[in-house]
């Protein structure tokens, strides 16, 4: 007659180290919240960066802000400057750029 040990009824033979398997599952780190952003050529300045001036979402909404300011003012000044490949990426641009407003709007 054969054994037959249900889950948590029988004798289990294997050793199991929690701690070292939980840090290598880890990556060494331990911590509520642990993230990683991609690699970079410095992650000190990348750290300093996002504590000191802004997360990456911020930073592009600064840039998306300033790029639509410049967009206007080249069409006020000389509407006809873009090509039909440059309008659409601009077009495409601005309804990006919209979008973010209607959802940070949204969430205030």
């Amino acid at each position: 007659m054969s054994n037959v040990n249900f889950p948590l009824s029988g004798a289990v033979n294997q050793a199991f180290d929690f701690w070292s398997s939980f840090f290598r599952a880890t990556g060494s780190q331990f911590g509520l919240v642990n993230l990683t952003v991609g690699s970079s050529a410095d992650p000190e300045v990348e750290k300093d960066i996002l504590e000191d001036v802004g997360t990456y979402g911020r930073q592009l909404g600064r840039i998306g802000d300033a790029l639509r300011v410049v967009i206007e003012r080249i069409e006020r000044t000389d509407p006809g400057k873009f090509t039909p490949e440059q309008k659409k990426a601009l077009v495409a641009f601005t309804y990006q750029v919209d979008k973010i407003d209607e959802i940070k709007a949204k969430h205030q």
